[in-house]
């Protein structure tokens, strides 16, 4: 990966490491809302709420469109699905590990079974 494919990565998980703005995406990525709107589902401040959003939508996982004097959030199924591809690498990766360690399990075993 390059720096910069690093650094959105980083900035993905970040953003998507707090409940609440995985909840803000789930909600974004179903429909659009107003912030508002999803300022209404929390027990916290618009502000706070305000906060998240722009954390998801640095990150690249909601867009905002104002329409009026509202802003409305939709979620990016392309950078969630980029999340995926990601986590779908990685765990290539460990389950070739795995497979390794258990080919390496398997030859010790034979190497110190008694009855060879």
């Amino acid at each position: 990966m390059t720096v910069a494919e690093e650094d959105r990565a980083d900035a993905l998980f970040h953003a998507l490491a707090d409940r609440t703005r995985r909840d803000i995406v789930r909600r974004a990525l179903a429909g659009e809302h107003s912030v508002s709107a999803l300022a209404d589902k929390y027990d916290m401040s618009f502000a706070a709420v305000q906060k998240h959003v722009v954390v998801l939508e640095k990150a690249g996982l909601i867009t905002k469109r104002r329409s009026g004097r509202e802003q409305l959030a939709s979620g990016d199924v392309a950078a969630v699905r980029s999340v995926a591809a990601m986590l779908t690498e990685l765990e290539q990766i460990w389950r070739g590990r795995v497979a390794r360690i258990d080919e390496l399990i398997a030859s010790d075993e034979k190497e110190n079974d008694p009855c060879q």
